[in-house]
This record gives C-alpha cells, structure tokens and sequence, in this order.
C-alpha cells in the first residue's frame, strides 16, 4: 500500500470543520506569500476547501492572472466553486479533483504553488512537495503553510482541552497524517530539494467572547459528530463518553470571561 493511500483526512467535511475553513482569508492566512502575487501571475491552489482563500488568491493576481484550484473531494470543490462564483470570479479559477502525490499537470505549469493546512494530512508530505516543485516554473514558488498541534495554548487551563490535544494528535497520526507539521515544513522542504527556502512563523488568536465562542463551538461540534469523532471511537482511541465530555470542556472553556486561544503556523516560501 502506498502511503498515499494510508492517509485520511482527519477532519472529513462536517459542517463543524467548514464553518472554521469558511473564516480563511488570504489576509489571516496566506500573509506570507501575498508579496510574492503580482497581476498576471499563475497559482495551482492545492486542498482549496470551500475556497475562501482561493477566492482572494484570484482577486489578488488580476487581471490577467489565473488560479488552478485542487482537492481530494468532490463535493467540497462544488461548494468551492459557488463561493467564487458568488465573489464574481468564475472565470477567474478553475477546479479540479487531485491528489498531491502525482499531480496530474505538466511540469512548469505554475508560477506560484499553494497549500494550506495540507501537508499535515498526506501520507508522504515530501512527496507532495517533489509534486508541488515539479510542476513549479524554475524560479517560481512553493508556499506551505501548516498549524502545530503540539505547540497551540491556551487559557484558562482546562484539562478536557489537554485530553482533547493529546487525543487528536493520537487519531491524525494513525491516520497517517503528522499533527505538529508546523515545525517540520523546513527539513521537508530540503528532503524535497529546495535549496532556497524561507521559514517562517504566524499565529492565529482567538481572544474576544465573540471569537472564543466560536472557536469553542466549533471544536465542540467536530467532538461529537464529524468525521475526525468517528475517527477516534472507530479507531479505538476514545470512547463515545469521552468525547461528549470534552464536547463539554470545550463549551466550558469557550464561557469563560478572559478565554484565549493560540494556534501556531509554521510557513514556508521555497523557490523553485
């Protein structure tokens, strides 16, 4: 079996999990690689989601600029779809069902490579890379950009949440994904060949009652009836109990008056 096919997306496509994908923004999570997109320039999007980040991708290389947008899954690609239809910018992207391993574009197809929240997910993020490089014009770049379970904090302390951190990384890594890829993009980047690579670091912080609440309801919600919920208890990793009573820390923690939340990204501009 290839490690291609040992990899699960954790999380699935519950509502819970595009609710937070829907709130992505080139501007509060690509700020790394806007310098790098000019008008005119060519984007391949890898793992868009419901495409709210490839939406501002295409405003942000027009006119004359177009972006490729890719995903494992069908249906979140058709959502996708609409979104940037709606912002008025069909003509502007494209979408297509793909696997990063082997991309299926020519080599030197795009002048710019983009994933996010990917590489944590695949079976072989090195590879993905490789892909990602290959089908890069010489002198292009290849953006990655991924959270760190191990490193997110947060306050106040609540041990349902400490229980919820060390269970999620336990079901991303049996479901052959790497949790706290943040911290890895750079050494993968160079096991992938880059030689000119810029290694970076942003937060995402939630610490007003409005951001908290969602936040909190979110994961609550993800807990007990996504995919990833299914994931633990299928796998043996928690029972149905347990996950119900971090549901419950999690709405706990989420009503407390001076909640904070913090969850590290590592970044990366590889040039091709």
């Amino acid at each position: 079996m290839s490690a291609r096919e040992t990899a699960v997306y954790t999380h699935g496509h519950h509502e819970s999990v595009l609710r937070s994908h829907r709130w992505r923004t080139a501007a509060n999570s690509a700020a790394y690689l806007i310098g790098e997109l000019r008008p005119g320039t060519s984007v391949l999007d890898v793992g868009c989601g419901p495409g709210t980040i490839t939406a501002d991708l295409a405003e942000l290389v027009a006119p004359g600029g177009r972006v490729t947008a890719v995903d494992a899954a069908q249906d979140v690609l058709e959502q996708a779809a609409e979104y940037v239809a709606q912002r008025g910018l069909a003509g502007a992207v494209t979408f297509a069902v793909a696997d990063v391993h082997a991309l299926d574009f020519p080599d030197d197809s795009f002048d710019v490579v983009h994933a996010h929240q990917v590489l944590q997910h695949v079976g072989d993020p090195v590879q993905a890379l490789r892909e990602m490089r290959r089908v890069c014009r010489p002198g292009g770049i290849v953006a990655a950009r991924d959270a760190d379970y191990a490193a997110m904090t947060w306050y106040p302390a609540e041990p349902g949440l400490d229980q919820w951190q060390g269970l999620y990384r336990r079901v991303a890594r049996a479901n052959g994904g790497e949790p706290d890829a943040g911290r890895r993009l750079l050494s993968w980047a160079r096991a992938a060949g880059f030689t000119e690579v810029t290694s970076s670091a942003t937060a995402w912080c939630y610490a007003t009652p409005e951001e908290t609440a969602w936040w909190s309801s979110l994961w609550a919600d993800r807990t007990t009836a996504s995919a990833y919920a299914s994931r633990a208890t299928g796998g043996g990793h928690a029972t149905a109990a347990e996950l119900s009573a971090i549901a419950e820390a999690w709405q706990r923690w989420g009503t407390a008056p001076d909640a904070w939340f913090s969850v590290l990204n590592g970044e990366i501009l590889a040039r091709a």
